[in-house]
């Protein structure tokens, strides 16, 4: 691994989210090459053309709202590319990476962490100044 950079969420990078505050037990779902369980409370989130679950905790510490429904990253991501493929385990399940993928951390510690393509790594975030 090369190292841990500060990130931070391009501007007008915005997702859609809506809170899944029902009486259920959650429910499992495959991506990423693994399964994912979300759980009442957490978000069912449409980042453009990728939807997926973040839990409760995560959204309400990196999210805030910008409109009804619309949701911009706050704070800093701390990534690292990838030397090689593997595996990385999530508050929701397991993520499958890539050579050249990124390793995302919501803080420097390498905590609650999840993968993301390069391509899509580098639309989205830019190194902190």
């Amino acid at each position: 691994m090369a190292g841990l950079k500060q990130y931070r969420r391009k501007e007008r990078t915005t997702v859609v989210a809506v809170r899944l505050d029902l009486d259920m037990h959650g429910f499992t779902y495959t991506k990423w090459g693994g399964d994912q369980h979300c759980k009442r409370g957490d978000w069912l989130v449409d980042n453009g053309a990728d939807v997926y679950t973040i839990a409760a905790a995560t959204f309400a510490d990196t999210y805030r709202e910008t409109s009804r429904g619309v949701y911009e990253k706050i704070g800093y991501v701390w990534a690292e590319q990838a030397e090689s493929a593997g595996s990385i385990q999530t508050k929701e399940g397991s993520t499958d990476y890539g050579s050249g993928d990124f390793l995302v951390f919501n803080d420097a510690q390498r905590k609650d962490g999840y993968a993301i393509a390069a391509d899509k790594f580098r639309l989205l975030y830019e190194l902190a100044e």
